[in-house]
């Protein structure tokens, strides 16, 4: 009855087991040991699991399908041991004994499935409903049960049924085991979280299964950030930054100890070195000052001390988990690398000796897979738990970079410009992110690398290493190519930066070069810079192709090396497959480690670097605000108690012993010279100062306006609100007191319209009122005003002060403190203080400080003085009027990287966009605004026309066209492309032939013994594979520097294309495109077309062949492989379909949600004492948060897209591996050791080279991206050709005589008409004035002359000929303009004013003297030659007024244009230009646009536009008379007469 007497019968002895073709464990051992292994796991781990679940439990989850299946499936497993038990119960009382282990294992099973009923109860208090180790529990039970399995159904096919029940019981056991894997491999949702990851099974969380509904939706349709989800609470922004600055502040704490221990011996050496008399004090004292000295000629503070090595230990505390369970990850990994050249040796073994069972193949076999599937699984968690932790990491840098920005103090912040913070956020904060991916490699690659030698010693003894040898010493080579490539990068670096400044200069000036016609000299230098730049790019490929040459020699050459010495030093060494291909594999692992570690070096070296600024940076120290007091319960509003206070602790204080009191509801204005220190007042009373003795007490809440506005990017709306609710009555009533209402008029979209960053498209005067009624809407006790009504012109002023700030504004009742220097408004205010020097020399109301006469009454005398006669013309100088019409719709946008960001910002300085485009808009906004008022325009959510001037940036989706991979190829030749793969083509042969070459080697071992093995045969093994090996190399070599000549042609065409395209596009595409934009076509794109292309171009086709070759390999070995490899190819180009779709999108995701969180930043720095005056940092905190948060997810998706990806293609290549030794299994008998080893060997290859590929083809996808974004430039539509067939006479135009006939145009498709049909006539050498309100049209008469416009209706006629006719640049170079803008560009004087050098110096000489400027030029050291630096920025305004003036001189032409300057001419110079128009310009026809009427009161005839139509022309004199819109103007502008404009 028993069934262990039966077995013996079955099988002699169980020594014996394994000793025969039907190997088999014993049956006692599998009912044992094997049910113990799962059931020991379960117990021992369950208390722990339990006890976890208990701590961190949520609220219990409703009763699921899948949890009720599991419930009952153990419950079933519950009553079959049960039965079992019963069983043995009723078998026991007959006369038998029954071993004790039939009771203990049912009893067992009974108390173990229990447990397993209330682990999974217990989980519904958890989000993973899946318990990780009761997978791992089932899957060792199910394992273990294998072998039990297959024994029974082996004694039951003999035919011995005497243990039916038993075996009946364990096989419905054994099925419901495998049911219940099965259930807990799927994952259940939760309703908590939509999250999946979060509810994810174990199973699914290791093959990211739970991924696969993301990839689906990516590649039915682009992802949009809706579809990304969230990420876990717990490493969200907050929750992170909240944990890192508790251990940071511990840390933080200890380091400046340090510091301060450092700072202390250093005092007491110099003490000790200096001169005897000195004491202590005095030493530490001069030691700061030379300290000091050190700093200031160093600006970036690196010689300064900070609280050093703080950081790592601080990030180490906070993320150590996670580094722990990634390095235990490793270890396991790197570990298992190493079985497999060991089972590779056994298998080879296997095949040579035909007298193994076949099963031990079988075994090897199934070994190789889950070795692999181990190795994977492990691989790619760890890699997920690293990025993770470089993700993490940077999102707690970057937060607490933007945290620490709130509060850092000047002193600190003095150190940085914005640029350098952005950069520390971008840059910085990214090199941590690349080291903790590659931190484990560090310990990594030195274990792999010991390992791999120890176990080569094992194989081939002491001539490892001549190999080993020869990688060292290929190690140094690779340094020093690696340096000087570095340094060609360096090098060309300057060159790009070079580029694109010239760029820069040309998109910011490119009006200037149109009007001048001054492109071709402009290209002419692009052209001279990128061929430098071409030059030192094919150096770079060359170099870096010999360096790929040598990675691709070394294994080659290492395996000839050693396998020659191994061969060569004992004629009894002869190589046989097993030595040959382990030591072959084991080469192939050594490659990895070596490759990298120069690679971990530098980065680790590189975020050392980063390191210390990140440290500098975030232990700096903090603004100390702590002599500002507020009281709530104090009598006054602000009390200023001998208060001194500087800007920089080693300079003198600013403000000097203030007492000030100023009662509550007060206006009190501040007045006193330029540099008196009134806006120091204003900063030391925020808080933003440092503070030397004495305290202000402050009571209530404090609003700012800053002299210098700070304006958000965003809607005129949203910066008024700044955050409050939105009150309608109250925001209209401040719109109409700021004076915004006819600025909203104005404006596309009304208070909907979109600013650029830094308010680039608004008027000074505009953005000083909406930041005053930003200020008014927050409705604050205190109002600090530093000098609101600086930038706007008299009559806004009064408006302002009436309805705002006096005492019957919107803001009486508040205290005001108000900076000013318009005199005429201080008899209304209640109080005047008057500071001299930082302090206050006296203070009262107006009549008594005039009573007084002190400093005061002399201030005023001295104003008066000045404001004579002219004082209309001052103040209309830059008339609010003009001011609006800077306007145009949002012009920024977010640039794509940071360089450009920083582009940006000098861009908007010289922003020349036209002042003009408001005239598109006034007329339909202004009937639209009549029918309904301004704030029903918010419901309206279609945009005006031209509401938003920017388009959107086109972003791509879905695959790149096929057609632009063809326009790169095209541009690298044909010929070259042919060339290119063929060199790799026999790259692979020689690779194939080399293999088999060894393998026939290796079968020499069999034909002789070590004795007779001759040296002729030996010599000739070595000298064929060794000449196989160079051929290798070279045709790699040959193939790289061939596509590096090709690749760098192509992006010369390319460049070639786009930038003279780009400088004939017409003006109105430099409208609707933010300079940013265009110059990242230059920049980034540009240079992935250089750098990064090319690369992946080549390793991908190295890759795709490596495969081929490799499957061919086994399929010439074993032609039945191709069966295997057909739906295995399916199977990788589906996944790679489906990956590359969504991997694409998701990094586009992440450019576009990059941006934001750095301009945020850059905005944030530049506003901070406003956003502090107004306590507003935790809300941008919080929007900080929100915007790193978006990104992260982006990432974080992009991340796990990978390893979904990764674990697939590992899966393909493990079934690669294993059905490849399967089949040498099973055709054994027709294959020898050597083609196993060599079949093998390439295998384990092939999962690598599988990931490359698919890495390499979605690179190219994302690097092909750049060639499509040049060519939608390089198809931008023309303005018309330079030059035509048609040129005008010689000579032309001799007379100057221009005819307007019925002209009309506008200025894009969609918008209205500008100029509606002008017809007038103007003679030779006539003097014309064009006078016309905001929008009348007439800078739109210049751009229709130059033709920068064409025209929508009727002609222009010079002298007979039709403008249209001729060729843009015969038209330019004709007319000359006197802009309006002085643009400059960096380069010498001369090339500035004759960039073609047609004039000899002479005459440029006699142009800068009639412009009053050749005592200055001859003043220069350079004279002629003297640089000017961009945008003109070491001249000021009024000598770049004249200079353009010179250029206009030189040019002598019969028709000038004056867009009248209304920059910052003083009236000196004004006059001076005017003097020398009138003489030198006498026989031209002049036209001038006016903004102040003084100016044309003396031509012949004014043009007075309005609406684009003529309503007036006639001379002055005649337009005087008859009282019609001239006469209005004039009389506004206080002329009488023609006379009284006397300058």
């Amino acid at each position: 009855m028993n069934i262990f007497n039966n077995l013996s019968v079955l099988v002699p002895q169980n020594s014996s087991l394994l000793d025969s073709p039907e190997a088999d464990l014993p049956l006692c051992f599998e009912q044992t040991v094997l049910v113990w292994i799962p059931l020991g796991f379960l117990w021992l781990l369950a208390p722990w699991q339990l006890l976890h679940v208990y701590r961190s439990k949520i609220e219990k989850s409703p009763i699921t399908k899948p949890y009720l299946a599991k419930q009952v499936l153990v419950g079933f497993l519950l009553i079959l041991a049960a039965i079992e038990l019963a069983l043995v119960l009723t078998e026991d009382s007959g006369q038998v004994t029954v071993p004790a282990i039939r009771y203990t294992n049912p009893s067992l099973y009974l108390g173990t499935w229990l447990l397993v009923l209330l682990i999974q109860h217990s989980r519904l208090w958890c989000m993973q409903k899946d318990s990780w180790f009761l997978s791992l529990f089932w899957i060792l039970s199910i394992l273990c049960g294998v072998f039990q399995f297959q024994t029974l159904i082996r004694i039951l096919l003999k035919g011995n049924n005497s243990n039916l029940a038993y075996s009946c019981l364990f096989f419905v056991s054994y099925a419901l085991q495998i049911l219940i894997l099965v259930l807990s491999a799927f994952s259940e949702k939760d309703a908590s979280s939509n999250n999946p990851s979060f509810t994810a099974s174990f199973l699914s969380n290791i093959t990211f299964s739970w991924y696969d509904s993301t990839v689906m939706k990516g590649y039915k349709q682009p992802l949009t950030l809706e579809d990304v989800w969230d990420v876990d609470e717990e490493i969200k922004t907050k929750a992170l930054v909240s944990t890192f600055e508790k251990h940071m502040v511990g840390e933080l704490q200890k380091a400046r100890k340090a510091l301060q221990r450092r700072q202390r011996r250093k005092a007491q050496r110099n003490a000790g070195d200096g001169p005897r008399g000195l004491n202590k004090n005095q030493s530490q004292s001069q030691d700061i000052l030379v300290l000091e000295e050190v700093k200031k000629k160093k600006k970036s503070g690196t010689t300064k001390n900070f609280p050093k090595s703080w950081l790592v230990k601080t990030l180490f505390k906070t993320f150590y988990i996670v580094l722990l369970k990634s390095f235990f990850l490793k270890l396991v990994h790197d570990l298992l690398m190493f079985l497999n050249p060991q089972l590779l040796k056994l298998l080879i073994s296997f095949a040579n000796d035909r007298g193994t069972y076949i099963w031990t193949g079988y075994l090897y076999s199934v070994l190789f897979f889950v070795v692999a599937l181990i190795q994977s699984l492990c691989l790619q968690g760890y890699f997920q738990m690293c990025f993770k932790l470089g993700v993490t990491v940077r999102t707690t840098i970057l937060a607490s970079i933007y945290k620490k920005a709130l509060t850092l103090s000047n002193q600190a912040r003095k150190q940085y410009t914005i640029g350098e913070t952005v950069n520390l956020m971008s840059v910085d904060a990214q090199k941590l992110m690349d080291v903790t991916s590659y931190l484990h490699l560090l310990w990594s690659n030195v274990l792999q690398i010991t390992l791999s030698i120890y176990f080569l010693w094992a194989e081939l003894g002491p001539s490892v290493l001549a190999g080993v040898g020869v990688i060292v010493l290929l190690i140094p080579v690779n340094g020093i190519l690696a340096a000087k490539s570095r340094a060609v990068q360096v090098k060309n670096m300057k060159n790009k930066d070079k580029r694109l400044k010239i760029m820069n200069e040309i998109l910011s000036g490119i009006k200037i070069l149109k009007y001048f016609a001054w492109e071709p000299s402009f290209k002419n230098q692009v052209h001279e810079l990128r061929k430098k730049e071409l030059k030192n790019l094919l150096a770079f490929a060359r170099m870096q192709s010999v360096m790929v040459f040598l990675l691709h020699l070394t294994p080659v050459l290492v395996s000839v090396i050693t396998f020659s010495v191994y061969t060569l030093v004992d004629s009894n060494n002869i190589l046989d497959a097993e030595k040959a291909f382990t030591s072959i594999t084991l080469f192939n692992m050594l490659r990895f480690p070596l490759s990298m570690f120069p690679m971990v070096i530098s980065t680790v070296l590189q975020a050392s670097v980063s390191r210390d600024r990140l440290e500098q940076y975030l232990g700096g120290d903090d603004l100390d605000t702590s002599a500002i007091r507020h009281d709530c319960n104090s009598d006054k509003a602000v009390q200023f108690s001998e208060a001194s206070f500087t800007w920089d602790q080693d300079s003198e204080a600013t403000i000097r012993d203030v007492n000030l009191d100023i009662t509550p509801g007060q206006l009190v204005a501040v007045v006193g010279a330029v540099g008196s220190g009134k806006s120091s007042l204003m900063s030391a009373m925020l808080g933003e100062m440092e503070n030397v003795h004495g305290h202000v007490t402050i009571k209530g809440t404090v609003a700012y306006v800053p002299q210098q506005s700070w304006i958000q990017n965003g809607t005129i709306k949203n910066n008024i609100l700044f955050g409050s609710e939105f009150d309608e009555k109250r925001y209209q009533q401040i719109l109409e007191a700021c004076a915004l209402l006819q600025d909203l008029e104005v404006l596309p979209g009304g208070d909907l319209a979109e600013i650029g960053e830094k308010g680039i498209n608004l008027s000074g005067g505009q953005k000083q009122r909406i930041s005053l009624a930003r200020a008014t809407y927050q409705n604050s006790d205190i109002y600090v005003l530093d000098d609101p009504l600086s930038a706007v012109d008299a009559h806004v002023g009064k408006h302002i002060f009436n309805k705002v700030l006096g005492p019957n504004g919107l803001l009486k009742g508040k205290t005001r403190l108000l900076v000013t220097h318009s005199i005429h408004f201080l008899p209304q205010v209640d109080e005047i203080v008057v500071l001299g020097n930082g302090t206050i020399l006296e203070k009262g109301s107006y009549s008594t400080l005039l009573a007084k006469k002190g400093p005061f009454a002399k201030i005023l005398k001295t104003f008066t003085k000045q404001t004579g006669p002219e004082e209309e013309a001052t103040v209309n100088e830059d008339t609010e009027e003009e001011d609006d019409c800077g306007l145009m719709p949002s012009v920024e946008e977010i640039p794509e990287d940071v360089a450009a960001l920083t582009m940006k910002r000098e861009n908007s300085f010289h922003q020349t966009l036209s002042r003009r485009s408001n005239s598109r808009h006034r007329k339909s906004l202004r009937n639209s605004l009549k029918t309904r008022n301004v704030n029903t325009l918010k419901e309206e959510e279609e945009l005006v026309k031209g509401q938003k001037l920017i388009k959107k940036e086109f972003m791509e989706t879905g695959k790149v066209k096929f057609s632009i991979y063809l326009k790169y190829l095209r541009a690298i030749g044909w010929c070259s492309i042919f060339f290119i793969v063929f060199a790799y083509v026999i790259n692979s042969v020689a690779y194939i032939g080399s293999n088999l070459w060894l393998s026939a080697w290796t079968n020499d071992s069999k034909t002789y013994n070590g004795t007779n093995y001759p040296a002729s045969q030996r010599d000739l093994r070595i000298g064929v594979y060794g000449a196989l090996g160079l051929a290798q190399g070279a045709f790699v070599l040959m193939a790289n520097l061939w596509s590096a000549h090709g690749s760098t042609y192509a992006s010369g065409i390319l460049h070639r294309q786009l930038l003279s395209n780009i400088l004939q596009a017409p003006m109105s595409f430099f409208d609707t495109t933010p300079t940013g934009r265009i110059v990242n076509r230059f920049a980034g794109d540009i240079s992935t077309v250089d750098d990064t292309l090319p690369l992946s171009l080549r390793s991908w086709i190295l890759c795709f062949l490596g495969i081929i070759s490799t499957l061919v390999m086994i399929c010439t070995a074993t032609p039945v492989f191709v069966v295997v490899i057909i739906p295995l190819g399916i199977i990788y180009v589906s996944v790679q379909i489906f990956y590359v779709a969504t991997a694409r999108q998701l990094k586009r995701l992440d450019s576009v949600t990059r941006s934001p969180i750095y301009s945020h930043f850059s905005e944030t720095v530049s506003g901070l004492s406003v956003i502090r005056a107004f306590e507003h940092q935790e809300r941008f905190l919080k929007h900080n948060e929100v915007g790193i948060d978006t990104n992260q997810k982006c990432v974080f998706s992009w991340i796990v897209s990978n390893r979904w990806l990764a674990i697939r293609l590992e899966l393909i290549g493990n079934l690669i591996v294993f059905f490849s030794s399967l089949m040498m299994v099973i055709y054994r008998d027709t294959l020898s050791g050597d083609t196993v080893g060599f079949v093998l060997s390439n295998a384990l290859n092939i999962t690598q080279t599988l990931n490359w590929l698919v890495r390499m083809t979605s690179e190219i996808e994302t690097n092909i991206v750049a060639v499509e974004r040049i060519n939608e430039y390089i198809k931008v539509e023309n303005e018309a050709p330079w030059v035509t067939d048609e040129r005008p006479p010689a000579g032309w135009p001799s007379k100057g005589e221009i005819h307007f006939n019925n002209y009309q145009v506008r200025y894009r498709p969609e918008l209205d008409l500008v100029l509606r049909g002008i017809t007038c006539d103007i003679r030779s050498m006539e003097k014309i004035g064009v006078v016309g309100r905001t929008g009348a049209g007439k800078s739109s008469l210049t751009s229709a002359l130059f033709r920068i416009l064409e025209a929508a209706g009727g002609q222009i006629i010079i002298d007979g000929v039709d403008i249209a006719s001729i060729g843009l640049h015969d038209l330019r170079e004709k007319l000359t303009i006197i802009p309006q803008d002085p643009i400059l560009f960096s380069g010498t004087l001369r090339m500035n004013l004759d960039p073609f050098n047609n004039h000899s110096d002479e005459e440029i000489w006699k142009a800068l003297e009639l412009a009053h400027l050749k005592s200055f030029v001859s003043g220069l050291q350079l004279g002629l030659s003297h640089e000017v630096t961009e945008a003109g920025d070491n001249l000021s305004i009024g000598q770049r007024q004249l200079l353009c003036l010179a250029r206009a001189l030189l040019r002598k032409s019969k028709i000038l244009i004056m867009d009248e300057a209304t920059a910052a001419v003083d009236l000196e110079t004004d006059h001076l230009i005017q003097t020398t128009i009138q003489e030198e310009f006498s026989h031209c026809t002049t036209i001038t646009i006016a903004h102040r009427l003084h100016t044309i009161m003396d031509s012949d005839k004014i043009m007075v536009l309005d609406n684009g139509k003529i309503v007036e022309y006639g001379s002055p004199q005649e337009l005087l008379r008859s009282s019609g819109p001239f006469y209005l103007m004039a009389k506004e502008a206080g002329i009488e007469n023609v006379n009284s404009t006397s300058f």
